[in-house]
């Protein structure tokens, strides 16, 4: 039987801590915990990440993670985010060869620079909900997008 160098009780062969005080003991085995077991990001970081920079990274988690929850969170990152950008794009350039081709074009250009900003506004809002609910390992659909990316991701 050992003893606890710092306050003297006994401590089986092979503990990693004293009972008594909790003082680490020399020579004790350290047992790996369940979080330590499994290399690699833990599904609600994956998911988390997913949303990060937008539908970039949920192209590359999409393709590097096999695991439902990521998937489903990296192909509704692609969809969401990767609809938005386009329909950025499709405003932007519509609104641009309107406002030149009407007298002066100012009409379309605050049109079209309001509901560039609204889109943009909504993206914002988004990126923050869906990067809080996947790290809370919560599998919140945004309600068009979700049937898309469950279809998308085999889920």
């Amino acid at each position: 039987m050992a003893f606890c160098g710092k306050c003297g009780g006994e401590v089986a062969a092979g503990a990693a801590f004293c009972p008594k005080c909790g003082e680490a003991q020399a020579g004790g085995a350290v047992v790996p915990t369940a979080q330590s077991a499994q290399p690699g990001l833990s599904e609600n970081v994956a998911a988390f990440l997913c949303y990060l920079l937008g539908w970039l990274t949920g192209i590359i988690f999409f393709l590097i993670d096999k695991r439902p929850f990521v998937r489903f969170h990296a192909a509704q990152s692609i969809v969401v985010f990767g609809g938005l950008h386009i329909l950025n794009i499709v405003v932007g350039i519509f609104f641009f060869r309107v406002g030149f081709m009407m007298m002066g074009g100012y009409g379309a250009f605050g049109l079209g620079s309001a509901l560039y900003g609204l889109i943009s506004l909504a993206a914002f809002i988004l990126w923050i909900l869906l990067m809080v609910k996947a790290y809370q390992h919560e599998k919140f659909e945004v309600p068009i997008a979700a049937g898309i990316a469950k279809s998308f991701s085999g889920n």
